[in-house]
C-alpha cells in the first residue's frame, strides 16, 4: 500500500490547488467553465503524451465495441468534479470545498461498494464502516 498511499495522498492535494488555479483563470477567462474547459485540455494532451511515452504505442482500439454505455462517461465526472470545484472554491473556501467533495465521494462509494453498482465487488455496510464514515463526515462539519 505504501506507493500507492502517496500517491493517493498527493492526488488528494491536487484537489484544492487545482481549484485554486482554475479560479483564478476563470476570473481571467470570464467563467469557471472557460476555466474548466481550458484545464481539461490540458489535461488531455499532457495524460495522451504521457501515455504513449510510458507504453509506446496509441490506445488500444480493439475492446471498445464491448464496453457497456456508462464506460464512456466518467469524462462526464471529471467535467462535474472540475466546473464545480472550479466554481465553489473562491466562495465556499479550499477547505470547505474539499469537505464537502470529501463528504460526496465517502457518501456515494459506500453506495456503489454496498449495492456492487458498475461492475464493482458487493461490500457490506458493516457497523465500522458506517462509524468511520460518519466520523469523516463529522470532520466535514468541523472544517467549516
Amino acid at each position: 500500500m505504501g506507493v500507492f498511499a502517496i500517491i493517493a495522498i498527493l492526488a488528494g492535494a491536487m484537489l484544492p490547488l487545482q481549484a485554486v488555479f482554475n479560479a483564478r483563470l476563470g476570473n481571467a477567462l470570464g467563467s469557471p467553465i472557460w476555466a474548466a474547459s481550458v484545464s481539461a485540455m490540458v489535461s488531455a494532451v499532457l495524460l495522451f503524451v504521457v501515455g504513449v511515452a510510458i507504453t509506446g504505442t496509441l490506445p488500444c482500439r480493439t475492446q471498445l465495441h464491448v464496453l457497456p454505455p456508462w464506460a464512456w462517461i466518467g469524462g462526464l465526472c471529471g467535467v462535474i468534479t472540475l466546473a464545480g470545484v472550479t466554481a465553489c472554491a473562491p466562495r465556499l473556501g479550499a477547505g470547505t470545498m474539499v469537505a464537502l467533495v470529501v463528504a460526496g465521494q465517502v457518501i456515494f462509494a459506500l453506495l456503489l461498494d454496498r449495492f456492487g453498482l458498475f461492475g464493482l465487488t458487493p461490500h457490506p455496510l458493516s457497523l465500522q464502516r458506517i462509524v468511520a464514515a460518519v466520523l469523516l463526515l463529522a470532520g466535514m462539519v468541523l472544517i467549516q
